[in-house]
C-alpha cells in the first residue's frame, strides 16, 4: 500500500502557491492559525500523520475533498513465492521398532 501526500498539488490547483497564502487562506476560511513553520512542513513534507481537524480545514481552505489531498494505492503487494522447505531424514535406530536406542552397557 502506497500512500501520497498531495497538498501541492491541490493547492497550485487552486492557485495557492505558497505556504504564507495557504496559511492566510486556513485562518480567514476555517479558522485555523498554524504557525509558518507548520504550514511550510505540510506544504513541502509528507507527513507521517495529520489530525483530523487539520486535514478539515485544509479541505474547508482549499474547497477540496479528503481525496484531493491524500491518494492511496491499495494494491495488494505481491510476496514471492517461497520454496517448499525439504523434509530432513530421521534417522531411526537399528533393531528397535519405535525408534530409540538401547542404553549403554
Amino acid at each position: 500500500m502506497k500512500i501520497r501526500w498531495r497538498l501541492r498539488m491541490a493547492a497550485a490547483q487552486r492557485e495557492v502557491w505558497t505556504g504564507t497564502e495557504l496559511r492566510r487562506l486556513l485562518a480567514e476560511k476555517a479558522g485555523l492559525e498554524l504557525s509558518s513553520a507548520s504550514v511550510s512542513a505540510l506544504f513541502t513534507k509528507e507527513p507521517s500523520q495529520v489530525k483530523m481537524t487539520t486535514l478539515a480545514a485544509l479541505c474547508t481552505a482549499l474547497e477540496c475533498t479528503p481525496n484531493d489531498l491524500i491518494e492511496v494505492d491499495t494494491t495488494p503487494v505481491e510476496r514471492p513465492v517461497a520454496p517448499p522447505r525439504p523434509v530432513a531424514d530421521v534417522p531411526t535406530a537399528v533393531g528397535s521398532a519405535r525408534g530409540r536406542s538401547m542404553p549403554p552397557l
